[in-house]
């Protein structure tokens, strides 16, 4: 028996233990729809916070991820079963954009973009194989660009977040980190969601205790940790429009991008750090259903970059594959893709629930602290993690050298000034660095008999990596 392309197994009840169903296999519609319940939960605090935080509507950007998910589903025609929520990659680049006197249409006219050169490579690996894009990229390159991405957001966890409450920030901080380590199954999946609700519960504790004292220009007052006026004033059902955050500030809705080219060097290199999650998610997909999905890789880039695209089309934000979903699947070897077609409905008609927003937008800035604290720096060490899974050997000054001043460039916000009008800085100095260093020093050394060659070109990473 089948509806509407997925075969209904094992009587559509729980399957036995250590049985697994497949992407076109499904249960009852029941299960299926709870399961979709999981998924939308495991993806929707990254999902609806890393927007606001880069100044977007976080309204628009879910209901953005649901349509990029069922376009990518389309895509890899249901052989990769994915989530597409917000990607953090692009953070610290659009914060880059904004300090430069940007605003959300350079943001997303950049984004879509780099959404347009992702879908080029997608092409590129479709019908040329992947091997075009590990010569240029190797993973010695690759998680260096991914590294000095996370670590460049550093002082905006630390500097931004942090000071408006330490203590709510650190105890914040303290719950990511039990919950995410010492708690198993799907709990620990959603670390980052039950984090916000934990957040928000000490906050409300904390005014009911003391008011916190703020103190601006020479004038100080008592403020509430939460204000929820613009909740209160956010309508169930609307379209996602402007808003304006006590912790984030405006929040833009729907519109049509710019373009310039300054602000689009900033974020190509998280075009670096989208491959290398895509293809990490591929991987892991592969290994759990033991499916042979290297074909379908540049069909997930497609995928990924036209979502991304359609999506900073209309004012929203860049799109990649959850490892949050991937943990539920790997807890229910339940790899249907119908559960991700139910989520991305669910998360289009959050979409339409502006006082779903509101209460995001509304989170405190010492929450939003402990949760960045985590999720900055594992984005940082998922470059690590890169480099130990493909083995680089850092021995060896060809990998050593021009990665470590890359990384510094990048971390340190380097500014290399080409003339009055046009610069690049941190992270895409840092790319560049990396980029030019390498390849360069890679090919003149072993020629030069000082070095020998770099054994760095190998499989991309086999783990699924961190947004």
């Amino acid at each position: 028996m089948a509806t509407a392309g997925w075969k209904l197994v094992y009587g559509g009840k729980t399957p036995p233990p250590g049985a697994v169903v497949r992407p076109q296999e499904r249960l009852s519609w029941a299960r299926m729809g709870g399961l979709g319940a999981q998924h939308v939960v495991a993806m929707f605090g990254a999902t609806f916070v890393f927007p606001a935080i880069m100044g977007l509507n976080p309204n628009l950007a879910v209901l953005m991820s649901g349509i990029a998910t069922i376009i990518f589903l389309l895509i890899v025609k249901g052989k990769v079963p994915s989530y597409l929520g917000t990607s953090a990659a692009f953070v610290a680049s659009v914060a880059a954009i904004r300090q430069q006197g940007g605003d959300s249409a350079d943001v997303t006219g950049a984004i879509l973009v780099a959404g347009l050169i992702l879908v080029a490579i997608g092409v590129l690996v479709h019908f040329g194989g992947s091997h075009l894009v590990r010569a240029i990229l190797p993973p010695a390159v690759t998680g260096a660009v991914v590294m000095l991405i996370g670590f460049n957001l550093a002082t905006v966890a630390t500097t931004t977040y942090f000071p408006a409450e330490q203590w709510i920030g650190l105890l914040t901080t303290a719950f990511v980190i039990v919950t995410a380590v010492l708690l198993r199954g799907f709990i620990s999946r959603i670390a980052i969601f039950l984090a916000l609700v934990f957040g928000y519960l000490i906050s409300w504790l904390a005014d009911q205790i003391r008011l916190l004292h703020q103190c601006t220009a020479g004038k100080c007052v008592d403020v509430h940790r939460i204000d929820w006026s613009g909740v209160r004033s956010a309508h169930w059902i609307g379209v996602p429009k402007d808003i304006i955050s006590p912790t984030f500030g405006p929040l833009t809705g729907p519109h049509l991008p710019a373009f310039h080219i300054t602000f689009i060097l900033l974020v190509i290199p998280s075009v670096i750090a989208l491959l290398a999650e895509n293809s990490g998610h591929v991987k892991a997909v592969s290994e759990m259903t033991g499916d042979d999905l290297d074909p379908y890789l540049g069909r997930a880039f497609i995928g990924d970059g036209i979502g991304t695209a359609l999506a900073s089309f209309v004012g929203g934000s860049p799109t990649t594959t959850y490892a949050e979903n991937i943990g539920v699947m790997a807890a229910t070897r339940i790899y249907s893709t119908l559960a991700y077609y139910i989520a991305a409905v669910v998360a289009i008609l959050f979409g339409f629930c502006p006082k779903f927003g509101a209460v995001v937008a509304a989170t405190p800035g010492g929450v939003l602290g402990g949760i960045t604290l985590v999720l900055y720096g594992m984005i940082g060490l998922l470059g690590a993690k890169i480099w130990i899974e493909n083995r680089i050997d850092f021995a060896n000054p060809i990998n050593l050298v021009p990665l470590a001043a890359g990384i510094i460039a990048g971390i340190g916000n380097l500014n290399i000034k080409f003339s009055d009008s046009f610069s690049i800085s941190g992270i895409a100095a840092g790319t560049l660095i990396v980029l030019i260093g390498y390849h360069l020093v890679h090919i003149l050394g072993p020629r030069l008999g000082t070095v020998p060659a770099a054994d760095t070109v190998a499989e991309p990473t086999r783990t699924v990596q961190q947004r």
